[in-house]
C-alpha cells in the first residue's frame, strides 16, 4: 500500500449522560488495569508503554500473530509485508527511535531508503527521485518542476513548524483542561503563524505560492499525498501535506527493515513482555460493557470458538473507530455513533504480491515505486532488496497496490467475486509487466488480495486500509480525539491525531497511554 513534561491532573469528569449502560453479568475474573485490543502497531505500542508504568496490561489480538496492517505472511521461500512496506521514525529523535530507547529494546536494523520513493508519471518524462539528501532533492525537483520553489519553501518552513511541534508531544484534539496545556505548551510562535492555514489544503499552498496552474507538479502531489493522507492535494490539510511531502529527506528518512516488516512487532512483543504484559492472540473481541463503576468487562471468543472474558479498568481500542458501533452495541452515545458514521469511508486496496529472478527487473530498479496508472490505477510497487530476507538469493518479492473502493467487494456473490479478483490481478501484472520490463511468463508467484481478504486478515471493517484521511475538517484539532465520551474507553491507530504510518500510529499510541496514566494521577515523558 503502501514512528513530556510533568502536569497536574487538571481533567474535567465527565458528564453522567456519557457514561455507559452498566453490565449486570460481570464475570468474577480479577480487574486488570487495562485491556488493550488490536496488536497492531499502535496497540503493541500503548500496551508496552504502559507495562512499563507498572500496570497490569493485557493485549487481545485476533489474528495467530502481531501487525495488523504491519504484518507478514509467508509463501514457501517468500516473505511478503502485509500493507505497510516502510518506515519513518527511526532516525535519532525519530519516533521509534525514542520508544525503543525508553523501552529498553534495540531497534530493527533498518537501512534508509535512498531514494525514498521514485514516482513515474508515464509521461514520457524521467521518473521523479526524492532524494535522502535535501541539497539533491532540491535540484531534483528544480529539473522535474521549474519555477516551483515558491511552494516548496513554503512547505519546508511548515513542515519545519510541525516537526518541532510533534517532539514536544502535543495532545489533539484536545478534550480536558489537561489535554489543552499539553496542546498550549507545545506551541511556539512559528506553530501559531503557521495556524492561520490549519483550514487550508495543500492545493490552496499551490495557489498561493503561484504554482496552481503546474499541472505536472499537480499529478505528482495527488500521487504522493493519496499515499499518505487517503487524499489528493485538493483534501489534504496544508499542515499535514507539507509534512509527509518531507519524510524522505534527512534528518528523517524513509527505512527498509530487514527480513520483514514484521521486525517492528516482534521488538514490541518483546518489550511487552519483559515488562510482564500479557500478549493473547486468536482472542477476538465481540463486545465491550461497563461492568460496574470504572470496571469494562470484554467479551469475545478465543481459538476454537470458545468464549472468553476478563475485566479492566481502562480499555485502550486500537481497532478503526468503525467497529465501536458493534463493539459497544447500544452504550454507545447516539451522538458519538452519529458522528463516527458520518466519516466517508476510508479507502480499501488489491494487493498484488508477486516474485520473479532478480535479472529480469531493472538495473536501477528502486525499492519503492510509483506508477501513474490509468489502468488498473496508481500502483504503488515495493521490490525486496537482495539479502533483505524476503526472497532467496537472486530473486526479488514483487508487492503492487492499488486503491479501491471496500465495501463493494464484500458483497459479492462467489462466482463474481472469483472474476473480479482474476481480471484485477490480470490488470496488475500487465502494469507491472509493462513498467518494469517483464515478460508474462516471469512470475514464479503471484497471488491477489481483495478488501474481503484484507478484512479477514486484520479484522478491519471492509477491509479499510487507512485512517480517516487527512482533510482539513478532520486534521488536528478537528479530528477524533483519542479520549472517547466513555469514561475509560480511550482510542489509538491511524484514524487518531497524527494519523497513518508506523510513526503517526505510535505517535497516537503514546498520546493515549499519557492520557490514561493522567487519570490515574501519572505523568508518562519519553526522553
Amino acid at each position: 500500500m503502501p514512528a513530556v513534561p510533568a502536569a497536574q491532573h487538571l481533567a474535567v469528569s465527565p458528564s453522567p449522560a456519557a457514561s455507559p449502560a452498566r453490565d449486570s453479568s460481570a464475570t468474577d475474573a480479577p480487574l486488570l488495569d487495562v485491556t488493550v485490543i488490536g496488536g497492531g502497531i499502535a496497540g503493541l505500542t500503548a500496551a508496552a508503554l504502559l507495562a512499563r508504568e507498572g500496570l497490569s496490561v493485557q493485549l487481545l489480538e485476533a489474528h495467530s500473530q502481531t501487525g495488523g496492517c504491519a504484518g507478514t505472511f509467508r509463501r514457501g521461500g517468500y516473505v511478503f509485508d502485509v500493507g505497510a512496506t516502510q518506515v519513518a521514525g527511526l532516525e535519532p529523535g525519530g519516533i521509534h527511535e525514542r520508544l525503543f530507547h525508553h523501552l529498553g529494546v534495540e531497534a530493527p536494523a533498518a537501512s534508509p531508503l535512498d531514494p525514498g520513493c521514485v514516482v513515474d508519471l508515464c509521461d514520457g518524462q524521467p521518473p521523479i527521485q526524492l532524494w535522502r539528501d535535501p541539497e539533491r532533492w532540491r535540484q531534483e525537483r528544480q529539473r522535474q518542476f521549474h519555477g516551483s520553489e515558491r511552494f516548496w519553501s513554503l512547505c519546508a518552513v511548515l513542515h519545519e513548524a510541525n516537526w518541532s511541534f510533534a517532539r514536544r508531544d502535543p495532545v489533539l484534539p484536545p478534550r480536558t483542561l489537561w489535554d489543552l496545556g499539553q496542546l498550549l505548551g507545545a506551541l511556539r510562535p512559528a506553530n501559531l503563524a503557521c495556524g492561520t492555514l490549519t483550514l487550508a489544503s495543500v492545493a490552496d499552498l499551490l495557489c498561493l505560492s503561484g504554482c496552481g496552474s503546474d499541472q505536472r507538479l499537480r499529478r505528482f502531489l495527488d500521487l504522493q499525498l493519496r499515499l499518505y493522507s487517503q487524499e489528493p492535494a485538493e483534501g489534504t490539510a496544508a499542515l499535514y501535506g507539507a509534512s509527509v511531502l518531507s519524510m524522505a529527506q534527512a534528518p528523517l528518512g524513509l527505512w527498509h527493515l530487514q527480513g520483514s516488516m514484521q521486525a517492528l512487532s516482534e521488538r514490541l512483543e518483546t518489550a511487552l513482555a519483559l515488562q510482564g504484559g500479557q500478549l493473547l492472540l486468536s482472542h477476538r473481541v465481540t463486545s465491550l460493557k461497563a461492568a460496574g463503576p470504572k470496571v469494562w468487562c470484554v467479551r469475545g471468543t478465543e481459538a476454537g470458538g470458545r468464549p472468553f472474558s476478563s475485566c479492566s479498568r481502562d480499555v485502550v481500542v486500537a481497532l478503526p473507530p468503525q467497529a465501536l458501533a458493534d463493539l459497544l452495541g447500544e452504550a454507545m452515545p447516539a451522538a458519538y455513533r452519529q458522528r463516527i458514521s458520518s466519516f466517508p469511508d476510508p479507502s480499501g486496496a488489491l494487493v498484488f504480491y508477486g516474485a520473479v529472478e532478480r535479472a529480469l527487473l531493472p538495473a536501477d530498479c528502486p525499492a519503492h515505486l510509483q506508477i501513474d496508472c490509468s489502468d488498473p490505477g496508481s500502483l504503488f510497487v515495493s521490490v525486496s532488496r537482495e539479502g533483505d530476507g524476503r526472497a532467496p538469493a537472486g530473486q526479488a518479492t514483487v508487492i503492487a497496490s492499488v486503491f479501491t473502493l471496500a465495501r463493494h467487494w464484500m458483497d459479492m456473490e462467489r462466482e463474481a467475486y472469483a472474476e473480479a479478483k482474476r481480471q484485477a490481478m490480470t490488470q496488475i501484472q500487465a502494469g507491472l509487466e509493462r513498467n518494469l520490463g517483464l515478460d508474462a511468463t516471469a512470475w514464479r508467484h503471484g497471488e491477489l488480495a481483495t478488501p474481503r481478504g484484507f478484512a479477514r486478515w486484520t479484522g478491519r471493517p471492509f477491509g479499510f486500509v487507512g485512517g480517516l484521511g487527512q482533510h482539513p475538517s478532520r486534521f488536528g484539532p478537528f479530528g477524533l480525539a483519542s479520549r472517547t465520551p466513555l469514561p475509560g474507553l480511550w482510542l489509538c491507530g491511524d484514524s487518531i491525531h497524527p494519523g497513518e504510518g508506523t510513526a503517526g500510529v505510535t505517535l497516537s499510541a503514546l498520546m493515549a497511554s499519557r492520557q490514561l496514566l493522567q487519570a490515574r494521577g501519572r505523568n508518562l515523558a519519553l526522553p
